[in-house]
């Protein structure tokens, strides 16, 4: 067996065409995962099969071709745009002696350079685990079982063995520690849902421009830039805008086209945020050839992870790309916003955005006039905050007369616990 590399960053890209599958792979999102794990692509190797080889999921011709375009670009590692079983990753490797990467590595390795926070890494780290669980192999034969004589007693328990045991004991103790995120996580939305403070979830393909409408949105510093999971970890903020009050945007990972289950699974802590939401905006790269098929991959992975029956608005962003497209928003027949064209790099279109936002909203609230003595100050000074004042009169002194849109069930919590009494409504 050969001595594998510990690093190397020139790839050979290897792209399949394989007939009668369910869609067909992308070769432009291969080179552009690539790059974003840092690769310098030294060659590109495509072809078509009907069904992959069982051994070496390409035919000798075309692993012999690999073979070749290694010799002549002293290539580090191939990177095969398929999920290849463990079987196949070992038998490449020996063939090639090359290191062999699939898509589902290339993804984790990104995702291992993106993770910044305890969190994050958590996350990243489960999800590395489990893909790597199913990859051991065979090592310290020498020591596999026991044998009769002196120096020949093995421990009684292969490598295999005992790397199992350890990944399987590392892996419950991330399960737990992730459970606790997601506790404290519940927590926090418990509190917002008692400040009835409402929540939005930016979600969409990855590069579709979330973390950069994200930072125009709330004025935060999200690293983004122009490759595939720029960001990674989640990062909620604060927002306030006018005729929907006060909310919580929370930005998500990027979803992409067969993301990895684990890690669907090793995110779920955060996602939960989209799950809890009460909007999402599903952000689309409009000046995208492949931009209906992304639509409904992100659909695919919202329904996954049991958000979808959250309401959603589209945002197509990018329109600074497109020709003859201006800022707008489309409504549906009853009424409700349905999706908004924008430009979150130039800022056109985001005033659209909060209309879209707050006519949305407005359907869960009602309008009432208050009764509010000038002694709870901070209650007008709240709901000024929030938004929710349409209309101010001055009553008997020392009374303020409010006319607010708020939801039922804070303008319930109002009268009934803070002292302010509701006013008829033709007052």
């Amino acid at each position: 067996m050969f001595d594998r590399p510990q690093h190397g960053e020139r790839a050979i890209l290897v792209h399949l065409d394989i007939r009668h599958a369910e869609s067909s792979d992308d070769l432009d999102e291969l080179v552009e995962l690539a790059e974003s794990a840092g690769a310098e692509i030294a060659g590109i190797i495509t072809g078509s099969r009907n069904t992959p080889d069982p051994k070496y999921f390409v035919g000798q011709g075309k692993l012999d071709e690999i073979r070749l375009l290694i010799g002549s670009t002293e290539a580090e590692v191939i990177i095969f745009d398929h999920a290849l079983s463990p079987a196949q990753e070992r038998n490449i490797e020996a063939a090639l002696e090359c290191r062999v990467l699939d898509r589902t590595g290339l993804i984790l390795d990104i995702f291992a350079q993106r993770a910044s926070t305890f969190e994050g890494n958590l996350q990243v780290e489960l999800a590395q685990l489990k893909h790597l669980s199913t990859r051991l192999i065979r090592g310290w034969t020498h020591l596999e079982r026991q044998k009769g004589g002196i120096g020949l007693r093995g421990p009684g328990e292969t490598q295999l063995e005992t790397d199992r045991r350890l990944i399987g004991a590392r892996i419950k103790q991330i399960n737990s520690r992730l459970e606790k995120v997601r506790s404290q996580r519940d927590e926090s939305r418990k509190s917002r849902r008692h400040a009835e403070i409402s929540s939005i979830s930016l979600v969409g393909y990855t590069n579709a421009g979330k973390s950069t409408l994200f930072n125009h949105l709330t004025g935060a510093k999200v690293y983004a830039a122009d490759q595939l999971f720029a960001t990674l970890d989640p990062t909620l903020r604060r927002i306030q805008i006018p005729g929907a009050g006060p909310l919580v945007l929370s930005d998500t990972v990027g979803f992409i086209r067969h993301l990895p289950h684990d890690l669907v699974a090793a995110f779920r802590a955060t996602l939960e945020e989209t799950r809890q939401a009460d909007l999402l905006l599903h952000m689309i790269d409009a000046s995208s050839d492949e931009r209906l098929e992304r639509i409904e991959n992100v659909k695919d992975v919202i329904d996954e992870m049991g958000a979808g029956k959250v309401p959603v608005i589209e945002v197509w962003n990018k329109i600074d790309l497109m020709d003859d497209v201006s800022p707008r928003i489309d409504y549906g027949n009853d009424g409700l916003p349905k999706r908004v064209w924008l430009s979150s790099i130039t800022g056109k279109g985001v005033e659209e955005l909060f209309t879209a936002i707050a006519d949305f909203f407005r359907q869960y609230k009602v309008s009432s006039w208050l009764s509010v003595d000038m002694s709870a100050g901070q209650i007008r000074a709240k709901l000024y905050e929030m938004g929710a004042v349409v209309e101010e009169k001055l009553g008997d002194s020392p009374i303020w007369q409010l006319k607010v849109e708020l939801p039922q069930s804070y303008l319930d919590h109002l009268c009934l616990e803070e002292g302010v009494s509701c006013l008829p409504q033709n007052n």
